[in-house]
């Protein structure tokens, strides 16, 4: 892990702006490989890896360089999702009275809430049900500190620009498996996000569009993501919170087998520094 200014263990790290702050955040929820030890599920490692965005913190690393916050998650998405919302839960999964109302989505129809019911299509996670007090404890000791994380970080960049560029990161499957909207289809190098313009002005996406079309990549917009509830809960474009999703394509810089750094990631690192660094020029010109 890199040098952290701020560290929960098993959680979370944040680091900070090395050079003049500016109002860009990144946050990586999804990369982490801290397997909680009450993490009593059936399937193999390579199952579990499938569900990592490995390595995409690495990919943003320079942000503090260029007077961004980069936050990651440490704990993995397989145990407990920050990018869903508490109450998207499948009941099926509870043993014991669940104490707040559900509001269960279509991701959690397919087995991906805050907590995953399957791993892979037909593959359970769990052998049987889980203790309603050890999915509280998941929600208390890693859900809710990395929103709290995540929101500090953004009320700061906003309290001194009045203004601020959030960017949530992730990785994706090269093709859509059986749990995806796009199952069997061929997906391209880069998917951005905004929930059909709710989370994001529309100069963020289009240049940060821009220069990853100049890099070379092939990008879509909301499709097939349209960015899920970290975007939405932490966006408000009309007071200057802008949140924009990334979906970065595995086949670039992941071994599928073996889930190492494959020979591309060292080219995406670069670009993705470019686009770090082309993304601070933009907002510094507009709060010029």
């Amino acid at each position: 892990m890199h040098q952290a200014d701020v560290v929960i263990p098993g959680v979370l790290y944040r680091r900070d702006p090395v050079a003049e702050a500016l109002p860009l955040v990144i946050d990586s929820p999804h990369n982490g490989t801290d397997w909680p030890a009450d993490f009593d599920h059936q399937v193999t490692l390579t199952e579990l890896m499938t569900s990592v965005d490995a390595y995409v913190d690495e990919l943003f690393a320079h942000t503090p360089a260029v007077g961004g916050t980069l936050l990651a998650a440490l704990f993995p998405r397989a145990y407990v999702d920050a990018n869903r919302a508490e109450d998207d839960l499948d009941a099926k999964l509870l043993d014991g009275d669940w104490p707040h109302p559900l509001n269960p989505t279509r991701k959690t129809g397919f087995g991906m809430g805050v907590i995953r019911r399957l791993i892979l299509k037909g593959r359970p996670l769990y052998s049987q049900p889980l203790p309603v007090e050890q999915v509280l404890h998941r929600l208390q000791t890693y859900h809710r500190p990395y929103h709290s994380a995540l929101a500090a970080a953004i009320d700061r960049a906003h309290a001194r620009h009045g203004v601020v560029f959030h960017i949530n990161a992730h990785s994706m499957k090269p093709v859509g498996n059986p749990m995806n909207d796009d199952h069997g289809q061929a997906r391209p190098d880069v998917v951005l996000s905004d929930r059909e313009g709710e989370t994001c002005c529309p100069a963020f996406i289009g240049r940060t569009a821009e220069v990853l079309s100049d890099l070379g990549y092939r990008v879509a917009i909301n499709d097939p993501y349209k960015g899920a509830e970290i975007v939405q809960r932490h966006s408000d474009p009309a007071t200057g919170r802008h949140s924009l999703q990334i979906e970065i394509n595995r086949a670039l810089y992941l071994d599928p087998e073996t889930f190492e750094r494959s020979e591309g990631f060292d080219r995406l690192k670069a670009n993705m520094d470019t686009l770090v660094v082309e993304l601070a020029d933009w907002i510094q010109h507009r709060l010029d």
